[in-house]
């Protein structure tokens, strides 16, 4: 399963918004430093999809806010 995300770095605390297209919003508080809001990003998507974090894989959008995982 493809899953589109927007991150939101620095933000004032953690959570996920799903948007009516199905992208989902996640708000992270870390900054978006040598990859440190990315990894927060895929801890924060296996927690809410209940699955391993190997699981998550990062397929487009490595150095941008929108990125594309697969599960």
């Amino acid at each position: 399963m493809k899953i589109n995300v927007r991150v939101i770095p620095r933000a004032n605390l953690n959570r996920i918004e799903i948007q009516s297209d199905g992208t989902l919003r996640i708000h992270t508080t870390t900054a978006p430093t040598d990859g440190k809001a990315t990894s927060d990003v895929i801890k924060m998507l296996a927690e809410h999809y209940n699955v391993p974090k190997t699981s998550i894989k990062l397929i487009r959008g490595a150095t941008s806010r929108d990125k594309v995982f697969e599960i």
